[in-house]
This record gives structure tokens, C-alpha cells and sequence, in this order.
């Protein structure tokens, strides 16, 4: 112990106070209620989540704040914005939360070990199941994971006859019908805005004519923001559309919007799978809607107004859970796969 490390008075020594102001201790609970009222887009629906009260969550914001010395919100509308410092915080806190759960479960000596079924709705098939299933059996290799990626319908059909221990799904009148019988947990991990999105072709979003479902001639030439960025249609003409097979919510909300806006739409292209959705869009067939996870270089979001395309709402993204498969390891995976989707929440969003 040096000179400048003797206690004043009886307080602690000057030299780590000033250490302890200069490098603040981000309390993990008050970071997992940050990140929890970001992806969630409500402190309220974060208070449940971390099972405290909403008294509580504001006071551990509060004293993020403080510990950072700098605003992490500023008032937007009747809501709240992160601001600049307050987007950091959020991605270093999804890292050290991440380090914070690895770090224990390697001390505890946790060793999981077992099978575990997991499914995944097609669009997070590329951009979070490769983070998901290399996180988890490097922590736990002894674990078997089987792991399906299929569409809404298909995962809940699996979830409801035992064939599935957790699944991340789409929000939707099917999900909600399972949640209400006893046997299936929900939890909301966000809510995501649908986009509308076309091929990108030289700058340009290009489509080509082709025959549809709703009738009319013609097709639409969407361009870029450099160009004035207007959806550009003859009078009458039909928008044309690129959607997946029916049932599907981003469908219904797409046609919803195009009703109420007035503009007439034609179904140019229909595909069972992602792969084919994006081939199609990207081919300049027709627009499609879907959100912003794992979008290919060859599409791109556009910009509803600006291109002159009605609104879209957001879709709520849940975690579906067997309780008969309330296990350690699937609590594990399914805290992995939460931390996933902000992660590339985040990553899409700063894209």
C-alpha cells in the first residue's frame, strides 16, 4: 500500500475513490432492465419481463444515468429516444450481460447436459441461429440441440404436439390461440416494424410487369432517394406484389395498408419459402413486406413515404415455451436466443 492509498479519516482511500468515480460499476440487473425497455419499447413491459416493479426499473435507469454522468434518453413525442450515449450503453450492455451469464454458468460449474428442441420462424434462420447454437455448445457441449426453421404455422403445430421445447414465432391470431390453452408460456421479446422492400438494381429498385391475382396491367418503377424516390405507377396501375403462401401476417397487413391507402395491388409472385421470396423480389418482380432481419444484399428497405407507399405497423415477436419443458437447459437457450435477437436487432437497425 502506497502513501496515497492511506484512508482519510476513516474513509476509504482517496486514491480508490477516485478510481471508483472514474470507473463506475455498471450494476447487470439495471443494464438486463435497459436492454429489456429497448427491445421491448416499454419500461412497464421491462419491469415484467425482470420481474421487479416499475418504481424499481426506473430507479436503476436513473442511476445508469447518473453512473454515466450523461442523459441515455431524451423525450420524443409522448415517448422516449435513445440518445447517442444511451445507443452505447445498449450495445456494450447486450455484451457485458452475455459475458455476465457465460462467467457464471463456467464458475457454478454448471454442466448441462440432455436434448433440446428448439425452432426458429425462416426469418432468423441466417441472422441469429449461427450465433445461437456456436454460444450454446461451446458453453454446454454435451447438450444435444435440434433446431428447425419452418414458418409460423409449422412451429406451432410443433410446439402444440410436444415436438418443440421452445420456439420464436411471430405474433399472430394462431400464437395467441396456443398461449390461451395451458401448456404454453409467451413472452414478448419485441416488436418489429414491417418494411417494405424491393430489388436493388443500379441504384435503382427495379420491377418488371408480369400477370396477378387482382387484376389490371403493368408494373411499377420504384426509385431511389436521388431520383425523387416516388413509387412511380400509371393511373389504375396495380402494385405488384411478392408474397409467401397464404396465411401470412405480413401479407394481410401489406394489402391492409394498400386498401385503405387506395392504391390498387396485384399478387405478381407467390413462394412457400424465404428463399424464394427474396429471389423474386430481388428478380424485380414486385414488392415484398417483411422486417429488417437477414435482408440479402440483392433487396433493400425502402422508404415508405418518400417511395409513396402507405405505413406499415410493427409485429410483436415472441418466445413460445412448452412449461412441461421447464428445464435449466432450456431456460439457457432461451435466455441465449432473447440476447440474440437484440443483438441483431441492433446490428440491422445500425445497418
Amino acid at each position: 500500500m502506497t502513501g496515497q492509498d492511506i484512508p482519510r479519516d476513516g474513509g476509504e482511500p482517496l486514491a480508490g475513490a477516485d478510481a471508483a468515480l472514474a470507473r463506475p460499476n455498471f450494476d447487470v440487473a439495471a443494464l438486463r432492465s435497459l436492454v429489456a425497455g429497448v427491445d421491448l419499447g416499454s419500461f412497464a413491459k421491462a419491469a415484467d419481463r425482470v420481474a421487479r416493479s416499475s418504481s424499481a426499473v426506473s430507479a436503476q435507469i436513473r442511476k445508469l444515468e447518473e453512473q454515466a454522468g450523461t442523459p441515455l434518453f431524451v423525450k420524443a413525442g409522448r415517448g422516449l429516444a435513445l440518445t447517442d450515449a444511451g445507443d452505447a450503453m445498449v450495445r456494450y450492455a447486450r455484451r457485458m450481460i452475455e459475458l455476465n451469464d457465460e462467467a457464471a454458468a463456467a464458475v457454478r460449474g454448471v454442466k448441462l447436459d440432455g436434448w433440446v428442441r428448439v425452432g426458429l420462424q425462416e426469418d432468423f434462420g441466417e441472422a441469429i441461429l449461427p450465433d445461437v447454437l456456436g454460444r450454446f455448445a461451446r458453453a454446454h457441449p454435451k447438450v444435444k440441440i435440434e433446431a428447425r426453421v419452418a414458418r409460423n404455422a409449422d412451429l406451432l403445430d410443433r410446439l402444440d404436439a410436444n415436438q418443440l421445447d421452445l420456439a420464436l414465432v411471430w405474433g399472430d391470431p394462431a400464437s395467441a390461440a396456443l398461449v390461451s390453452r395451458s401448456g404454453v408460456d409467451s413472452e414478448a421479446i419485441a416488436h418489429v416494424p414491417m418494411q417494405w422492400i424491393g430489388a436493388v438494381a443500379g441504384g435503382r429498385v427495379a420491377m418488371m410487369d408480369g400477370g396477378g391475382d387482382a387484376g389490371g396491367e403493368g408494373g411499377v418503377r420504384g426509385e431511389g432517394e436521388g431520383e425523387g424516390g416516388r413509387a412511380v405507377r400509371a393511373t389504375g396501375e396495380p402494385l405488384p406484389l411478392v408474397v409467401f403462401d397464404r396465411p401470412c401476417r405480413f401479407f394481410g397487413a401489406a394489402t391492409d395498408a394498400l386498401d385503405r391507402a387506395g392504391m390498387p395491388w396485384r399478387v405478381a409472385f407467390t413462394t412457400p419459402s424465404l428463399a424464394g421470396l427474396w429471389a423474386a423480389a430481388a428478380a424485380g418482380l414486385g414488392l415484398t413486406v417483411r422486417s429488417h432481419y437477414g435482408l440479402p444484399a440483392s433487396v433493400r428497405v425502402l422508404d415508405a413515404a418518400s417511395c409513396g407507399l402507405p405505413a406499415l405497423p410493427s409485429l410483436p415477436l415472441i418466445l413460445l415455451r412448452r412449461t412441461s419443458s421447464a428445464t435449466p437447459t432450456v431456460d439457457r437457450l432461451a435466455r441465449i436466443v432473447t440476447q440474440a435477437v437484440g443483438a441483431a436487432t441492433e446490428g440491422a437497425l445500425a445497418a
